[in-house]
């Protein structure tokens, strides 16, 4: 994985200026408060994506979905503008050179970031807003002021999580090894004391899922 990010000093005066257009209403400090974004992570595969969708679907009015960009293709099912902003690698670039991301990264040849406008479109409508990133994306954001809350969605061991990914019938034989790779690394960070503030072991869909709603909705671990 070849990792980016942007200096420090660029990252912490952007975001501030995201914030902008509303810091003359309330204290940013108030915002990030009551407002505090969440920042979901886990391997591929651990089941993020889905739990998302049912809290989404459970809370409509309540959340939003930091909408991340990326340069790799679309899954069948997935949509423009929803699951992903897919963008070609030249304009991926182009917004790097224009300082537009809190945090970018690539793996397995494709880019991923989340762009400073999709954080600010969630906060300008009084949601709380969802950052689904990578494990060098949840690195990049601790060192920001985004003052986030981190979930660890936790496969129940790697072999399952290797059937998971299978089961997808979307990686191949390489991609389904460089996920395990970065699987291994994201599972030794949790371990971290510190690292998340919440760990989810996603062994039950159902339990899992109360447990990451108590958590996000009412701040209960």
């Amino acid at each position: 994985m070849i990792l980016h990010f942007l200096k420090q000093k660029p990252t912490l005066k952007l975001f501030k200026s995201a914030f902008s257009f509303i810091s003359t209403m309330t204290d940013i400090e108030q915002i990030t408060e009551t407002i505090r974004p969440v920042v979901v992570s886990g391997p591929s595969g651990s089941g993020k994506s889905t739990l998302l969708k049912r809290l989404f679907q459970d809370y409509p009015d309540k959340f939003g979905f930091s909408v991340s960009h990326t340069t790799r293709s679309p899954r069948p099912g997935e949509e423009n503008g929803v699951q992903y902003h897919f963008t070609s690698r030249e304009e991926f670039v182009d917004l790097i050179k224009q300082d537009k991301f809190i945090e970018y990264a690539e793996f397995s040849g494709n880019l991923y970031g989340t762009s400073i406008d999709a954080v600010k479109s969630v906060l300008s409508q009084g949601k709380f807003c969802i950052l689904d990133i990578e494990l060098n994306g949840v690195k990049a954001v601790k060192k920001t002021d985004l003052n986030a809350r981190f979930v660890f969605i936790k496969p129940p061991s790697l072999e399952a999580l290797k059937e998971r990914l299978i089961g997808r019938k979307t990686e191949t034989e390489e991609s389904i090894q460089a996920r395990l790779n970065a699987a291994k690394e994201e599972l030794a960070y949790a371990d971290q004391e510190g690292s998340h503030d919440i760990i989810i072991v996603n062994d039950n869909l159902d339990t899992a899922y109360e447990k990451f709603k108590n958590f996000i909705v009412e701040g209960k671990s």
